[in-house]
Parts: structure tokens; C-alpha cells; sequence
């Protein structure tokens, strides 16, 4: 595409995966043309960055994201339906025809390269199992709109998460039938979304290695989500879905893995998805997992009818294990007590509860803070870091009552 121009056959190519480094320049030559009445190719492009609708009522759109509105989760069960789910995409949601989908196994840890369709896949032992995927920048904006800190990136509430019920095959056996060597150190698997580009650089496909002892601990290459095939926006035809680790782990549309006997490395581990700032190495710390977190299923900003009985309820969860308990404040902080937990835990995930509380008139602020198995609770205050990521401060929401 020339500067400026907005040429159809290159957004067609773009949208089937097949031209790299569409940049924004691009996009603004084809937001004007959009604008002018040209005719948008495909599906994916005319819903946006995210094929599946993305009703006000459910989702509060972030660019090519989507985050889940807490109050779309009340009564919604342990699971978030698929109509619900968060998206988080670096491009847009590409279409992928799974009958000629093959995922390519390569690299210094294999003797030779191994090639994996769908129906293989499915062939294969299958195992479901309930995970959380969670953004690394869940949270984001209560850096700077509770602590008053300068952070970059996705302003994120806390609605960057879905807990699913993932189906597919474990990495392990496929990394056993490609024939993997002992050597191996990491794997890397790499999405088939389109370039992303960052600041005029074009950083390729996005992919984030990990090691081999996760690889063989728990990893699914997933291609059901409760039950279904997978959505287009959540990785169809096949994801792989890292439990307990940051959600850019699990790359959604994989089409290859590296298989390594050295270290890998992408700007996704190295320039992003790092700790930066004061009292960080300069070259970032390094993390995987998320922190200790609780959301009451309301938006904030709701009002309540004064004198009237009403339940609240929230989830709590924590990449490090199950809630063991968690509290709650209507005053502002000064007085808490014990929300009541209710309902199955499978994998124990995430844990919901709920707390009677009878307004008076007034504004109010609501807390829930929460601790996990090992003991971590959420403080008052989250360290900072200037790409916003972790954040597992009390989140205050307030309320009123009429």
C-alpha cells in the first residue's frame, strides 16, 4: 500500500495473513477511505480489530481491545461465556480456514521439522480444564487514577480476565511425537495475526518463548472453549493456553513453535512484558504470573436504593492458588468483614462471594481485598512500574444511594 492510499487487494492479503507490517499510517489511509465509502472486504475488518459484537451492555472497547464489564458477570456461573469473554489483540482477529491449517513444529530441538493439522490434534489425547487467561496490564488505569502515577499502555480496569474451560492436547505430547531433544531449553510459539507494529518498527509476529519445564508441566494447545469450537477472537483454530502465567503466554492463532536447545528471545520478553522504573534494573525485571485480585460484579458509579437490603457480589482470584478468604469494606476501608464464598471452584480459579449491606443515603465507596492459599493479600498500594503492569492494589468503587 503507498503512503496514504488505501488499496483493496493489500487489505485483503493483510486480513487472510498474508502481507506483514500493516502499519497505522495504513489504517488512517483506510479510515478516510472507509470515510469516503469504500467498500471494507471481509468480516473481520467490518466488525473492527474484534469479529464478535461487542454490545455496550457487556464490553468497554480499548482499541483493538475489549474489556468485560464486571456487572456482565453477575449471575453468570463459574464461567465466562464466550458473548462475555475479554479480547485483547496487538492487531486484529485474523481468518484462518482450519481445514488447511497446520501448526509446524521447528528448530534446534527438533531433529527435523514436524507438521500437526487439526484433525492430528484431535486424534490426540484430550484433556479440559478450567483456566484463568489474564491480561499482564489488568489493572492499569488504577495506577493513575488511585495512585496518581504515569504508566503506558491499554487502560485496563479489571475486566481483563476470563476464567474458561479449555479443551485440546497437552504441548508435551506433541513436543514428544515431534520428537524433541533432551538439549531443548525453549519453546516459542508464534501467532498468526498480522505484524504488529510498534513506533514505526514492525516487530513481527507476536510470540513469547518459555521454558521446556513449563512446556512439559501443564501447557494445553487448546482448540475448545466451554465446549465449543474455539471463536475467531479467542485463537481458532488452535491457542496455547498457560496456566497461571501472564495472558500473552497463551498466543491465540499459533501456526508455529520454535523448539530451541538456547535461550529465545521477542520484544514480547524482553521490550514488553518486563517491570521498568525505579528500583528495577535497568534492563526490566523479568515476570510471568499475575498478582492476588478481587472485583465486585457492578459498574462503579451505581446507584443503590437507600435503605434498602442488597447483595453484592464479586470473584476473587490469584495465579498463585485458591482464595482462602476474603473481606470487604462498604465505608471506605475503615471497618471490614468477611464476604461469604459460594459456589464450586473447579481448579479453584476463582472464588465468588457476596455480602448484605443496607445503604444509607449518601456516596459510598466500596473495597474487597483478598488472600490466597500461600498467605499473599492485596495491599493498599501497588508498586509502580511505568508499563502499568500487576496491578493488585484494593480497587475503590464508588457507589451511591438514593
Amino acid at each position: 500500500m503507498n503512503e496514504g492510499v488505501y488499496d483493496e487487494r493489500r487489505l485483503r492479503d493483510f486480513l487472510a495473513g498474508r502481507t506483514r507490517g500493516f502499519s497505522r499510517r495504513n489504517l488512517l489511509a483506510l479510515t478516510a477511505a472507509v470515510g469516503a465509502g469504500a467498500a471494507i472486504p471481509g468480516p473481520a475488518l467490518a466488525a473492527g480489530p474484534i469479529v464478535k459484537p461487542l454490545p455496550p451492555e457487556l464490553f468497554r472497547q480499548l482499541g483493538t481491545n475489549a474489556e468485560t464489564k464486571w456487572s456482565a458477570l453477575r449471575d453468570q456461573g463459574y464461567y465466562v461465556p464466550v458473548d462475555r469473554f475479554f479480547v485483547r489483540n496487538h492487531t486484529v482477529t485474523p481468518t484462518i480456514d482450519a481445514s488447511t491449517w497446520s501448526l509446524e513444529l521447528s528448530g534446534s530441538g527438533l531433529a527435523q521439522a514436524a507438521h500437526f493439522s487439526l484433525n492430528d490434534l484431535r486424534r490426540l489425547p484430550r484433556e479440559t480444564r478450567p483456566v484463568a487467561i489474564e491480561c499482564a496490564g489488568n489493572g492499569r488505569s488504577y495506577y493513575t487514577s488511585q495512585q496518581g502515577q504515569t504508566v503506558s499502555g491499554t487502560a485496563w480496569g479489571l475486566g481483563g480476565i476470563g476464567v474458561g474451560r479449555w479443551t485440546g492436547v497437552r504441548l508435551s505430547t506433541v513436543l514428544r511425537r515431534a520428537g524433541i531433544s533432551r538439549k531443548t531449553v525453549d519453546v516459542q510459539p508464534i501467532g498468526l495475526d498480522p505484524n504488529f507494529v510498534s513506533g514505526g518498527a514492525d516487530l513481527g509476529p507476536v510470540r513469547r518463548p518459555f521454558p521446556i519445564g513449563k512446556a512439559f508441566d501443564d501447557v494445553l494447545l487448546a482448540y475448545e472453549l466451554n465446549g465449543e469450537p474455539l471463536p475467531p477472537d479467542h485463537g481458532f483454530p488452535v491457542r496455547v493456553v498457560v496456566p497461571h502465567w501472564i495472558g500473552i503466554s497463551s498466543i491465540k492463532w499459533v501456526g508455529r513453535i520454535e523448539v530451541s536447545t538456547e535461550p529465545l528471545f521477542s520484544p514480547w520478553n524482553t521490550q514488553f512484558y518486563r517491570l521498568f522504573g525505579e528500583g528495577y534494573p535497568a534492563e526490566g525485571q523479568p515476570f510471568d504470573r499475575q498478582v492476588v485480585k478481587s472485583a465486585f460484579e457492578l459498574d462503579p458509579g451505581t446507584t443503590f436504593t437507600a435503605g434498602v437490603r442488597t447483595r453484592l457480589t464479586g470473584r476473587s482470584w490469584s495465579a498463585d492458588g485458591p482464595i482462602r478468604h476474603v473481606q470487604v469494606s462498604t465505608d471506605g476501608g475503615t471497618t471490614w468483614r468477611r464476604a461469604r464464598p459460594y459456589g464450586a471452584t473447579p481448579g479453584g480459579v476463582w472464588q465468588r462471594w457476596e455480602v448484605d449491606w443496607t445503604p444509607a443515603a449518601g456516596q459510598h465507596t466500596l473495597l474487597a481485598r483478598a488472600t490466597d492459599v500461600r498467605g499473599n493479600t492485596q495491599p493498599d498500594a501497588a508498586r509502580h512500574n511505568t508499563l502499568g503492569y500487576v496491578f493488585g492494589a484494593v480497587v475503590r468503587v464508588p457507589v451511591s444511594a438514593v
